[in-house]
């Protein structure tokens, strides 16, 4: 891969981390306020059943959130320690080179388009 490929998939790369950053410290201080807090109400009595359900709710899926968001973020970073490698656009199953349209589409991929499909294939075989 041409070194002006490269440099244009590090700043991408690194673009994405910074977004997916600034999206988790937004849930992780959303996560950490109360209901009580968000609203703004002093008063002290206790909400109603259906609240305390959807602010459990909302909690749970802001940390599943910042828990996908953050292997993404795992998964960008190892991307970019493959730039500085020289391992960047090698399939790590089959050895070669990823292509361009797909790095595009994802730019931390791992895998060739090919080797993927398999993976997934084999992945639905153990879900049925």
């Amino acid at each position: 891969m041409k070194k002006s490929d490269l440099d244009k998939f590090k700043k991408l790369l690194i673009k994405k981390r910074e977004v997916m950053i600034e999206e988790m410290s937004g849930l992780n201080i959303r996560f950490d306020e109360t209901l009580k807090e968000r609203t703004g109400d002093l008063s002290s009595h206790s909400y109603h059943m259906a609240d305390q359900g959807t602010d459990a709710m909302e909690r749970e899926m802001a940390a599943m959130i910042s828990s996908k968001s953050g292997r993404l973020v795992y998964h960008i970073d190892e991307a970019l320690r493959r730039i500085e490698n020289g391992e960047y656009g090698k399939c790590f199953n089959c050895g070669k080179q990823i292509s361009i349209t797909r790095l595009k589409a994802v730019p931390h991929a791992r895998f060739c388009i090919d080797c993927k499909s398999e993976e997934e294939k084999k992945n639905e075989k153990f879900k049925k």
